[in-house]
């Protein structure tokens, strides 16, 4: 457990420790040390530091905590997919999820603790929302994956929505793609997002991580029923911003939908779908519905899904089912994370 009366050595740049170095009164270049155990080596404790001094060391752990941590609970499915439950420097719980698959590892990790969207489909809003995850603690979620998992790929597709806390994801994006942090390639990265015009802007002028849009309907009644933020950010606006930018090369744009029997799996939908998304380099990833408690939508058919993805390839659209994976764990966001908290409160 982090102890939330010292401030986090995860998530600093090199500046940032270097300052806590001189304000400690050590060598700055002890901050430069201080950065490679982090990020280079990725220790999970201030006296694995072991080139600095003895006496470095506790004056660190006196006034500083790494911000690594260990999950609470593991919960493994039959697939092989494994649910982490953490907890955060404040006390509350958030989840992350590793999908091995063959020669990949995707970790996705959680942003803020429930969510402000309130998406009919998600049990995370309906938590409601309980805080933002500081940089420490979506980089806790990493961490630990990293020293303990073969990660190959991050999406950002856990509980939260990652526009509503965007300076702290883009710091943790920061530390994960410099140079003098992780060093991971943004390409092995992905933010999704219900769409937050201001902050989507910014993600892609300031990032060059993939981006993958929740899109769920083409139109904008049934989306706005669906999800209260069209109401901010019409799909169709959305599109037309996203059309500016150039994801011909090796930037990936993708839309998520999940496909609800009766709700938006016909032709018509289809078709709109096609005319929203026509003129885009994008592909998208039709997702099986993971029931959750209250929620008058069903799943729609392996064989409806996979007519909707015929037709929406042959009309030029590069459709892919995503494989569901966790089921039997509760892999869907804020499943564990509900239950832990009811169970707690």
């Amino acid at each position: 457990m982090v102890n939330e009366r010292k401030t986090c050595l995860l998530g600093m740049t090199k500046e940032e420790l270097q300052e806590v170095a001189v304000n400690l009164s050590m060598p700055k270049f002890t901050g430069k040390q201080m950065l490679e155990w982090i990020y280079g080596k990725v220790v999970d404790d201030i006296d694995s530091m072991t080139n600095l001094s003895k006496i470095n060391r506790e004056k660190l752990k006196a006034n500083y905590t790494l911000g690594t941590a260990a999950p609470l609970e593991t919960h493994v499915s039959k697939d092989g997919t494994e649910k982490y439950l953490f907890l955060t420097a404040d006390g509350k719980f958030v989840e992350t999820v590793y999908i091995p698959d063959r020669d990949r590892g995707t970790l996705c990790v959680s942003s803020q603790v429930g969510c402000k969207m309130n998406c009919l489909f998600c049990q995370t809003g309906k938590q409601g929302f309980h805080g933002n995850l500081t940089v420490a603690d979506i980089l806790a979620q990493i961490h630990w994956a990293i020293r303990e998992k073969d990660i190959t790929n991050i999406v950002f597709m856990g509980q939260g929505e990652p526009f509503d806390n965007l300076d702290n994801v883009m710091k943790a994006l920061d530390r994960l793609t410099s140079e003098d942090g992780y060093g991971w390639s943004p390409r092995r990265i992905t933010v999704s997002t219900v769409g937050l015009k201001k902050n989507l802007q910014r993600f892609l002028d300031e990032s060059q991580c993939h981006l993958a849009v929740s899109l769920h309907a083409p139109l904008h009644e049934l989306r706005l029923s669906l999800m209260p933020a069209e109401r901010q950010f019409e799909a169709n606006d959305m599109v037309e911003l996203l059309k500016k930018y150039d994801f011909s090369h090796q930037r990936r744009l993708s839309f998520e939908y999940i496909v609800f029997k009766g709700c938006n799996d016909t032709k018509a939908h289809a078709d709109a779908l096609i005319r929203l998304l026509r003129g885009l380099e994008c592909r998208v990833n039709l997702i099986r519905f993971h029931q959750i408690p209250d929620v008058p939508l069903s799943g729609a058919s392996d064989q409806d899904m996979t007519a909707l993805r015929d037709y929406l390839t042959r009309h030029g659209l590069f459709t892919t089912i995503r494989a569901s994976r966790g089921e039997d764990i509760m892999a869907a966001c804020g499943l564990l994370s509900t239950k832990k908290q009811t169970a707690e409160s």
